[in-house]
């Protein structure tokens, strides 16, 4: 039986295309560059992801990760690529402005509290999850809140789920499980930690890209039954 539940925030709890494209929007607007598109946003969203990645891999920092996918997203479109460190403390602050749950996540995260034990487990910036989690009242329902910043270890590397259990205190492994939208990230993670993995694909995605699965779900609210929770 599950008894540690951890949550993926970004593309698993909350929508983050949805915030993601609000916070680019606003930043180009504030500092007074043009417009930006819908067709930049995307083109800017495969940039951060391919930036995320590699540091899933240990091949950059996060600082290179924050600065360097506007330098590179600036560069196509002769924005001054100067302005990406600034641009990138606005952005973080503007991305927990928009507040787009999934449908039944946060109705799911209410529904268990009490029945297990619930933690957030994020890579993303503290200055942004912070303001996250506190507008929209995620914050108050979990048990802890893991950032990768503080534990000083990003997932999927082992370090960070070792880190965490110092805090919550040891269950045995087959009493953890992660739910998440990375393969590369979350499942890879639990994989290293040798946890549970439940993979959130609403999309069909096929490709495992090497993770191992446990369980695979369309919608956050399939999450209960499979902790034997009604």
């Amino acid at each position: 039986m599950i008894k540690l539940l951890l949550w993926d925030i970004d593309g698993t709890l909350l929508d983050f295309k949805a915030a993601e494209k609000a916070a680019i929007k606003n930043c180009f607007g504030i500092f007074g560059i043009g417009e930006c598109t819908d067709e930049m946003v995307s083109v800017y969203s495969e940039i951060n992801r391919r930036h995320w990645e590699a540091l899933e891999r240990n091949e950059i920092t996060k600082q290179q990760v924050l600065t360097g996918r506007f330098r590179e997203f600036f560069s196509l479109y002769g924005v001054d690529t100067s302005l990406a460190e600034a641009f990138n403390e606005e952005y973080q602050i503007r991305l927990g402005d928009t507040i787009v749950f999934f449908p039944f996540a946060k109705e799911t995260v209410e529904s268990l509290r009490g029945k297990v034990i619930q933690c957030a487990v994020t890579n993303g910036t503290k200055r942004a999850q912070t303001r996250k989690l506190e507008n929209s009242g995620l914050g108050e329902l979990f048990d802890y809140i893991f950032i990768s910043e503080d534990l000083g270890a990003e997932k999927p590397n082992r370090e960070f789920f070792d880190r965490l259990l110092l805090q919550t205190g040891e269950y045995p492994k087959d009493e953890i499980m992660i739910v998440g939208d990375s393969l590369t990230g979350d499942m890879r993670g639990g994989n290293n930690a040798g946890i549970k993995t439940c993979f959130f694909n609403p999309s069909g995605v096929t490709d495992r890209r090497g993770a191992h699965i446990d369980y695979e779900i369309k919608s956050i609210s399939e999450v209960p039954a499979l902790l034997g929770i009604e």
